[in-house]
């Protein structure tokens, strides 16, 4: 059994509209989101073993936000191809991670239609087609290793949206 925790990064900032894309940093409402993620994981016992982090200031920043919430120190593996990764790039990235549970974070679109073709059945909620921001799904697959899941295989265990977690 493989687990995959699969984040679209927490809201950024649009403040400074001469900072490149690839260097926002997260606004208030995504540090207080991304600090919320990793509580709400630690809670259910979601807790990776392996980190794919696109290698952008947000998602970064984004699991930094999560990390003190969890206990040990996941392996942390900043993968330049995440950034604004399509569904094929983000799949072939996961076939080669090691972890038993996997926590991938990166950037719409990509990562809604990754999300939407992991999955066997689709998720119950309006807002998973279009992944906002601080999206996390849970996904488990019937693999020994990354390299054998594909699209369609996952059975999904859980999803949530920041502003649905409770304190």
């Amino acid at each position: 059994m493989k687990r995959l925790i699969l984040t679209r990064h927490a809201k950024s900032s649009w403040d400074d509209p001469l900072t490149p894309d690839h260097d926002r940093p997260l606004n208030e409402r995504g540090k207080a989101a991304a600090a919320d993620l990793g509580q709400w994981l630690d809670s259910r016992g979601y807790v990776p073993d392996e980190v794919l982090c696109s290698d952008s200031l947000r998602t970064r920043k984004t699991w930094s936000g999560i990390a003190p919430a969890l206990p040990g120190t996941p392996v942390l593996e900043l993968k330049p191809a995440l950034y604004h990764a399509g569904p094929d790039v983000m799949l072939a990235v996961l076939r080669h991670a090691k972890g038993g549970c996997v926590m991938m974070i990166g950037h719409n679109p990509g990562i809604a239609e990754f999300a939407g073709r992991l999955v066997a059945q689709a998720v119950p909620n309006p807002d998973f087609a279009r992944y906002p921001t601080g999206a996390t799904l849970v996904v488990d697959f019937v693999a020994d290793d990354w390299s054998q899941v594909g699209f369609g295989q996952g059975g999904v265990v859980d999803f949530i949206i920041p502003r649905e977690i409770v304190a």
